[in-house]
């Protein structure tokens, strides 16, 4: 059994080595990296993956900018091993992560998604606590195999899994794909759609996985501009019909109320103000239907 780790690449040189090394150190060499660099516009990149000679690693370069979701889409193409990962390429696998993941799945093979434990590092690599992981941390599911209504509707009151840790059949979700016109919550529109489809969740709290938070984040950015809960709320209204269609009506109420959103949504407004961005977005946030 091999693990394939997609790396969609647009951002920081640095960060992106120190991903890729982490997955060149894994004591468990049954992984194939495929690297995909949305075209960003430093030669560093390429001259720095030309001389590495591991052929378990592969780069390619998109012709044009595909953007975010773009760029996850042509990663989902290039997979070929039964099971698979997208990781951040600001993110660790700590040395045990691919060893530890195959052998969950060789125990749990009805499994289609597994949430490793994670920890949250900061910029220079320290391990910290925000309160949003204690928070996550707090409202997930135990350790064990979770499937169907309980699984989806613990997913939309907080979205407690961390994406670029997740491991995911690939015939599951290729059949799926992902939902076109998402930027920051595709990740939580994939795992649903996956347990509607019937799959189980594996959730096991071993820490092999470093999650990197940041203020310059993507969904960090789009969070305080208020872009993010716009998203999440389009989501949340298809994510209630969707749950009403397969009869989970506890599923649809926590998908309409989305009380965790609407709560980190209420925190950042005081920031906002602070940094000179218009609150509006967020209240609408808090207080919409």
């Amino acid at each position: 059994m091999t693990l394939d780790i997609a790396l969609p690449f647009y951002g920081d040189v640095g960060y992106l080595k120190a991903a890729v090394s982490s997955v060149l150190a894994q004591h468990d060499g049954r992984w194939r990296l495929l690297v995909v660099d949305d075209g960003y516009p430093d030669p560093e990149v390429g001259r720095w993956f030309a001389a590495i000679t591991d052929p378990r690693v592969q780069y390619q370069r998109n012709a044009t900018n595909l953007g975010a979701n773009g760029n996850y889409k042509r990663c989902l193409e290039l997979i070929s091993s039964e099971y698979f990962m997208v990781m951040g390429a600001d993110d660790i696998l700590l040395p045990d992560y691919v060893g530890h993941v195959l052998e969950l799945l060789e125990q749990h093979k009805e499994v289609g998604v597994i949430q490793p434990g994670v920890e949250v590092i900061d910029e220079s690599g320290n391990v910290i606590d925000p309160i949003v992981d204690r928070i996550k941390r707090a409202i997930r599911l135990p350790q064990g195999v979770h499937h169907g209504q309980r699984a989806a509707t613990s997913l939309v009151r907080g979205n407690w899994s961390y994406f670029p840790s997740l491991v995911w059949n690939t015939e599951s979700v290729q059949a799926l794909g992902f939902r076109a016109g998402l930027h920051v919550s595709q990740d939580l529109a994939l795992l649903i759609d996956v347990l509607c489809e019937g799959s189980d969740l594996l959730v096991m709290d071993e820490v092999v996985f470093q999650y990197r938070r940041h203020t310059a984040s993507d969904s960090s950015i789009k969070a305080l501009n208020g872009a993010r809960f716009a998203e999440e709320s389009r989501l949340m209204k298809e994510m209630a019909t969707l749950f009403r269609s397969h009869r989970w009506y506890r599923a649809a109420l926590a998908a309409r109320m989305h009380i965790t959103s609407r709560l980190h949504a209420a925190v950042l407004i005081p920031k906002a103000i602070k940094h000179r961005k218009s609150p509006w977005a967020l209240i609408k946030h808090v207080f919409g239907s």
